[in-house]
């Protein structure tokens, strides 16, 4: 049984409607992810595109006008694709680029549908100007990003590189086959096909882009109950899912850890003069400096109340002491303004690794919370190691 191409027309416009809808709604509820309502308007474009075609027919008294329109609500829903998968990355949006695409469709448009009517030309020009569009979408997609995000990110890159491949081999053919009838209401193997392989690909697209926004949803889920909301550090449960996993590595490389418990000094008399608003300023000052100082591979929390812990991966308790001198200073050397008053603020801190008390998260935190205990009972604003507390060793 032959396809019929109004029919498939009337099914992809309903469902692209349905896509706008789902993404109207999304867009209401995730306010600050970019890009969704850019979706949902490109859709609702495609939906109203394809009406008109279904709708205007071939023997429709001004068919041409509708074709232009129908033309170039699926141009601009397609630039509106792009533009929702840039802003969704945080990435700067070729506005200049985007409305010489949809002025080139609708200028070719009028020319082939009004001014000079050729169904064929009309459609090789088409299939190659979207084949640009959809490359350009594909090729924003097709990156390298985060594994979590990864499979959302490359199912929907390949839709879009299926559908420029499509369109590029639909011109070939029709450059090839100059005696081939075409038009949307022309039910012909060369015509038909590649339509209905395009609806659904635009149908996976947009299926896609809802992975997308639901995987960056529960990344984003996922980062807000494992941030402090105060400092923007990691969050206790957090750095203990990270030492686990720190644990593994250590076991199976042979790589030292080391830890850091750092707790502000007379944090109490802060809070009660200046008031709790200036204790969180504190706090956000210390977390600053701190995530500042440390690699790209060690891990910062916030640990409870003004005690922050530092995870040093392949690092000794003679390489930790060296940065948490460092920080020790860098703490001591900020000033805090306070209104008219400045606040000097100084931390004690106390340090282990893994080679004194093992890789079990839970001793290494006794074992520097003993140093840092230490290093309040010697006078505050000084570290401490683990294995000097015999001598008493303190800076």
């Amino acid at each position: 049984m032959g396809l019929d191409v109004r029919t498939v027309m009337v099914m992809f416009s309903m469902l692209a409607f349905m896509f706008f809808c789902l993404f109207e709604l999304a867009s209401l509820r995730v306010g600050s992810i970019r890009g969704v309502r850019q979706w949902a308007i490109a859709n609702l474009c495609m939906s109203l595109g394809f009406s008109l075609a279904y709708f205007y027919g071939q023997t429709t008294p001004g068919h041409q006008w509708a074709a232009v329109v129908g033309l170039t609500l699926f141009a601009v829903g397609t630039c509106l694709q792009l533009t929702g998968i840039l802003a969704f990355k945080k990435q700067t949006i070729p506005w200049g680029i985007l409305i010489l695409f949809v002025a080139m469709t609708i200028c070719q448009g009028i020319w082939f549908s009004v001014i000079n009517p050729d169904t064929r030309m009309r459609a090789i020009v088409n299939s190659l100007l979207f084949f640009s569009i959809y490359t350009v979408c594909a090729r924003a997609l097709l990156v390298k990003i985060e594994a979590s995000q990864k499979l959302a990110y490359w199912f929907t890159g390949a839709s879009f590189a299926a559908l420029a491949l499509l369109m590029l081999t639909r011109a070939v053919l029709m450059l090839l086959s100059p005696d081939a009838e075409v038009g949307l209401h022309v039910n012909t193997s060369i015509n038909t096909l590649p339509f209905v392989v395009a609806s659904l690909l635009e149908f996976s697209v947009a299926f896609g882009l809802l992975l997308m926004l639901n995987h960056r949803l529960i990344a984003d889920v996922y980062q807000m109950a494992s941030r402090d909301a105060l400092t923007g550090a990691m969050n206790r449960r957090r750095i203990e899912e990270e030492a686990v996993r720190l644990r593994a590595r250590c076991i199976r490389t042979g790589e030292p850890l080391a830890i850091m418990m750092i707790d502000i000094d007379f944090f109490k008399s802060i809070n009660d003069r200046y008031g709790h608003p200036a204790g969180d300023k504190v706090l956000r000052a210390i977390a600053d400096i701190a995530q500042k100082s440390i690699r790209a591979e060690d891990y910062f929390a916030r640990y409870g109340g003004e005690e922050f812990c530092m995870l040093l991966t392949s690092t000794t308790e003679s390489e930790a002491l060296d940065l948490a001198e460092r920080l020790r200073l860098a703490f001591a050397e900020f000033t805090l303004t306070l209104g008219k008053e400045q606040l000097n603020i100084t931390v004690s801190i106390g340090v282990a690794d893994s080679s004194m008390v093992g890789l079990e998260f839970a001793d290494m935190v006794t074992a520097a919370d003993k140093a840092l205990y230490c290093a309040k009972e010697n006078g505050r604003n000084r570290v401490i190691t683990y294995s000097s507390m015999g001598a008493g060793t303190t800076f």
